[in-house]
């Protein structure tokens, strides 16, 4: 049973929103989970010393928005499958920032059941991870 947007039902420019606030424990059981412990990530006082000036979330923990936007909301199609996700990280993310990430059709291949996404994650009206997904739905059920 479908719980999302089927293939038939997206249009081009059809758009939605994901927002998410990253706390330290985001980022603490992102590390835990992938084990990446880059102090750039966990150590106030290394991070300080950085350009950042203190610490930045996982660029792939501001990416996950992204799967969590296609996931939950757009198609949010049970059955779907997340074939190719291009990224550019632009600026860094703290703890305490909003993140929203908008998911956008441009493109739907009704033969080969694909859409295109652009995908955008934005902290504070600044964009902070571009690029652009495709996805696969499955065929319709009756």
């Amino acid at each position: 049973m479908t719980s999302g947007y089927t293939l038939e039902q997206l249009s081009i420019d059809q758009s939605v929103e994901y927002r998410k606030i990253v706390t330290q424990a985001d980022v603490q059981a992102f590390a835990d989970v992938t084990g990446d412990t880059n102090p750039v990530h966990l150590d106030a006082e290394y991070a300080a010393t950085t350009s950042f000036g203190q610490p930045i979330a996982h660029g792939m923990l501001t990416a996950g928005f992204i799967s969590a936007a296609i996931g939950t909301k757009l198609p949010a199609d049970t059955g779907c499958i997340y074939l190719e996700q291009t990224l550019k990280f632009r600026s860094p993310v703290f703890v305490g920032q909003e993140v929203v990430t908008t998911v956008t059709v441009t493109d739907i291949n009704e033969r080969r059941r694909r859409a295109t996404l652009k995908t955008v994650c934005e902290c504070e009206g600044k964009v902070v991870v571009t690029g652009e997904a495709t996805i696969m739905l499955p065929a319709a059920t009756a």
